[in-house]
């Protein structure tokens, strides 16, 4: 039994990768139109679909509104019982069906040609209804279903959130769609927590552990257990970052003249720095790789702030 279900699942993927395959090679100029007139949208993106179509429909709008296509789902059904009301002349309709004959369709089809809304078709009919009456047709070939009774919407669901994706993705990267724009929509959980720069979350100001090369380590030992960050960085005239001291120096150098000693002796050289700019998922990254528990940020070489592995793990970078 379980060789079958694998079996069956295998099956699935592939009649669903081929369906994939073949969208990519069925791509064309209406697509390239289609994100022209998109990206050229004084309104809204209005997607619509009935059933599985809809569930689709539903996620491609999430998809764009998340990425700086302003998008909503309208209902087709509910279309026809005063929801046209929230389309506009400057928004665009992209519907979805599969055959292209959904009469629920009829009265949002009607409605775009009434008052000349621009309407993209997601659908393998082009000589359907929904394709004849779309500005902008971007037609689905007829690939095998995965289910084997060639009745559930599989193969052709999937192409479709595939093409919904390919629509958002040419689209942000059309608009310049930057991490940062993407952390204004996502700030919560651990996707917003990976995008935040490092200049939001540092500690800096008096909080940071510095100490200049010529501070002997018994004055230094006193700053750096007050910070209490586990490290402290060391300045040189110019201000500038010149080493750091971590406690493991300390535990490394532990002796009977570690007070005496100055912090030059002790620090390590040109320590590894990061831009304030940068992601928080960036800085985790780079610790992680370096096997370090802080970072100090510098733009200029002088410390600005400080980053610790801890601080990014409570955050929710990781």
């Amino acid at each position: 039994m379980a060789h079958d279900a694998l079996t069956s699942a295998r099956n699935t993927l592939t009649a669903e990768a081929n369906g994939l395959a073949q969208l990519s090679d069925a791509l064309g100029d209406n697509f390239v139109a289609a994100i022209d007139l998109l990206a050229d949208v004084k309104g809204r993106v209005i997607i619509s679909g009935m059933g599985k179509s809809g569930h689709i429909g539903n996620k491609i709008a999430a998809t764009m509104a998340s990425t700086g296509t302003p998008a909503y789902f309208v209902h087709p059904a509910e279309a026809s019982h005063g929801d046209l009301g929230m389309i506009t002349a400057d928004d665009v309709v992209l519907a979805l069906s599969w055959s292209g004959g959904t009469q629920e369709l009829t009265g949002l089809l009607t409605y775009t040609k009434r008052f000349n809304i621009p309407l993209i078709a997601i659908t393998s009919g082009a000589d359907s209804q929904l394709g004849q009456a779309a500005t902008i047709c971007l037609t689905l070939p007829k690939a095998e279903e995965a289910c084997p009774n060639g009745l559930a919407p599989t193969t052709s669901t999937t192409m479709q959130l595939a093409l919904g994706d390919a629509l958002a993705v040419a689209l942000l990267e059309r608009r310049n769609f930057s991490a940062a724009d993407f952390k204004n929509f996502h700030p919560g959980g651990k996707l917003g927590a990976s995008l935040s720069r490092i200049e939001d979350v540092m500690h800096k100001g008096d909080d940071l552990p510095l100490a200049t090369e010529t501070m002997k380590m018994d004055e230094a030992i006193v700053v750096m257990t007050e910070k209490g960050f586990g490290c402290l960085g060391i300045t040189d005239d110019g201000g500038h970052l010149a080493g750091i001291i971590t406690d493991g120096d300390l535990r490394r150098h532990m002796g009977d003249d570690l007070l005496s000693k100055s912090v030059s002796d002790i620090m390590t050289d040109k320590p590894h720095t990061i831009r304030g700019d940068k992601l928080t998922a960036e800085a985790l990254s780079l610790m992680q790789e370096l096997k370090i528990q802080c970072l100090f940020v510098s733009d200029d070489g002088t410390p600005k702030g400080l980053v610790r592995v801890l601080d990014l793990l409570r955050l929710g970078t990781a």
